[in-house]
C-alpha cells in the first residue's frame, strides 16, 4: 500500500517530473521535467564555477603579456564580477533546491492518495487550485523573487564587501584581484589609531545630532501646533500655510539658499548683524558653530512635518476628556501633560521613532548644506559635521575605499535597528496596541 508514494518521490528525487509522470499527471510531469532537465544542465555548467568565483575571486589580474611577440594587455578575472555572478547563482540555486523539494513533496502527496484510492489532480485542476485555493500565495511568488534579487541579494552583496580588502589603490578590479580579509577592516575602523579617531568623532557626532534633530523638531511641532489649535488665534489659515512653506520647497533648493545666507563672507544673515553693529558669525567655518546651524535648518525644515502630524492627533481627542477634566478644575498645564501629551505620544510615537532614524541617516540636510564641513585636520576624509552616511558617501565615490564604506554601513544599520526595534517594543502604541480602534 506504501508503494506509491515510495516509488513517485524517489522518481521526483531523481529528476523533476518523473515522480508526477509516475502518478499519471502527465501535463505536469512533462513540465516539470523540462524544468528540472534545463536547471541540471545549467548547475552542472556553472555551480563549480560560481563557488570557485566565490572563494577565491580570481586567481590573476589583467596585466601585460607578449602576444605573438607584441606586449598587449591581457584581460584577467574581475574580483567583483566574480562575486555578484557567485551569488546570483547560488540564490538561484537556493531557489532550485526549494522548487525541488516541493516537486518531491508534491509526488510523495500525490501517490499518497493513489494508495488511498482518491485520482490525482489533474492539469486542469492543478491550476484551478493554484489560481483560486492558493491566490494570495501564488501572486505572491513573483513580487517575492524580485525583492530577493533587488533588494536582499544587494545586502548580501554590500555585507560580503566588508570582508574584503575592496579599496583604492591596490585591490581594484580589474588591475588588481580583490582577496577576503574577515573581520580585519572592523578591527581596523575601531583599533588603527588613524581610523579609530575619525570613526568615533563621526559616530558621537551622528548619535548627538540625531537625538537633538529628533527632539527639536518633535516638540516644536508640538509647540506650534498646540499654540495655532489655541482658541482666539486669528487667521490659523495663514498661520498654518506660512508655517508649512519650508515643507513644501524642494529640500534642494531651500537647502542651497540656507548656504548662502550662513555664507560668513557675504550672507544677509551676518550683513544683518553687521549693520546693527555686531560681528558676524562662522556660521558655517566654525566647528561648533556650523553643527549649530544644521540643527538650526533642521528645525525650520523639520517642524512643519510635526506639527501637521500633531494637529491631525489633537483632531482625534474627545473633547469629553478636557470637560470633565474642567470640572475638576484642572489648569491648562495639567490638562496638557495628563491628557494632550499622553495622547500625542502614544499616536506618534513609531513615527518619533522613524524620525530619529530618518536623522541617522540625514544625507540630504548635511551634503547640501556644509558637505560635511569645515573639514579636521586629523580626520580621515571627514568633516566636523559628516554624519556616518555622508562619510560613508565620501568613502566610497571620493576615495574609493569600498570594504571600510561598506562596515560603516553595516554599524549605520546595526545602530539604527537596535534603537528602533528596543524602543518601538517600550512604546504604548506596541504594548497596548488596541487602545484606539
Amino acid at each position: 500500500m506504501r508503494q506509491h508514494r515510495t516509488t513517485a518521490a524517489v522518481l521526483s528525487a531523481i529528476c523533476m517530473g518523473l515522480g508526477q509522470l509516475y502518478n499519471r499527471q502527465w501535463i505536469k510531469g512533462v513540465l516539470l521535467l523540462i524544468v528540472g532537465i534545463f536547471s541540471l544542465y545549467y548547475f552542472i555548467n556553472n555551480l563549480g564555477d560560481a563557488i570557485w568565483g566565490m572563494t577565491t575571486l580570481g586567481e590573476q589580474g589583467s596585466h601585460l603579456e607578449k602576444v605573438n611577440g607584441l606586449t598587449q594587455m591581457v584581460a584577467g578575472d574581475h574580483s567583483i564580477n566574480l562575486l555578484i555572478e557567485g551569488l546570483i547563482t547560488m540564490i538561484m540555486f537556493a531557489i532550485f533546491l526549494i522548487g525541488y523539494y516541493a516537486n518531491i513533496k508534491n509526488a510523495y502527496n500525490a501517490g499518497k492518495l493513489r494508495e488511498q484510492g482518491v485520482k490525482p489532480n489533474n492539469f486542469r485542476q492543478t491550476l484551478y487550485y493554484i489560481f483560486e485555493w492558493k491566490f494570495a500565495q501564488s501572486f505572491l511568488t513573483l513580487p517575492a523573487i524580485g525583492i530577493l534579487f533587488f533588494t536582499v541579494m544587494p545586502i548580501i552583496f554590500m555585507v560580503m564587501l566588508a570582508f574584503t580588502n575592496y579599496s583604492a589603490p591596490n585591490n581594484l578590479p580589474p588591475a588588481n584581484l580583490v582577496d577576503w580579509v574577515g573581520f580585519k577592516t572592523f578591527t581596523n575602523l575601531v583599533a588603527l589609531k588613524s581610523w579609530s579617531h575619525t570613526f568615533f568623532g563621526v559616530l558621537t557626532w551622528t548619535i548627538i545630532w540625531a537625538v537633538l534633530a529628533t527632539v527639536t523638531t518633535y516638540f516644536g511641532g508640538v509647540l506650534v501646533a498646540l499654540l495655532i489649535q489655541q482658541k482666539g488665534i486669528r487667521f490659523k489659515g495663514v498661520w498654518r500655510v506660512i508655517l508649512i512653506i519650508p515643507y513644501a520647497i524642494p529640500q534642494l533648493i531651500s537647502l542651497l539658499v540656507m548656504r548662502n545666507m550662513f555664507n560668513g563672507q557675504f550672507g544677509p544673515i551676518n550683513q544683518y548683524l553687521r549693520y546693527f553693529g555686531l560681528e558676524g558669525l562662522p556660521w558655517l567655518t566654525d566647528p561648533v558653530w556650523a553643527k549649530v546651524t544644521v540643527i538650526i535648518v533642521n528645525m525650520w525644515v523639520g517642524i512643519p512635518v510635526s506639527m501637521l502630524l500633531v494637529m491631525s492627533v489633537l483632531t482625534t481627542i474627545p473633547k469629553d476628556l478636557y470637560e470633565a477634566a474642567d470640572v475638576d478644575g484642572a489648569t491648562g498645564f495639567q490638562k496638557f501633560k495628563i491628557i494632550t501629551l499622553p495622547m500625542i505620544m502614544f499616536s506618534t510615537a513609531p513615527v518619533l521613532i522613524t524620525q530619529f532614524a530618518g536623522n541617522i541617516n540625514n544625507f540630504n540636510l548635511i551634503f547640501l548644506l556644509t558637505n560635511g564641513n569645515p573639514v579636521v585636520g586629523d580626520y580621515q576624509y571627514a568633516g566636523a559635521t559628516d554624519l556616518l552616511v555622508t562619510w560613508l558617501y565620501k568613502l566610497t565615490l571620493d576615495q574609493q575605499r569600498y570594504s571600510m564604506a561598506s562596515a560603516i554601513g553595516i554599524i549605520i544599520f546595526m545602530i539604527i535597528a537596535t534603537f528602533s526595534i528596543y524602543n518601538y517594543r517600550r512604546t504604548r502604541s506596541f504594548k497596548e496596541e488596541d487602545m484606539i480602534q
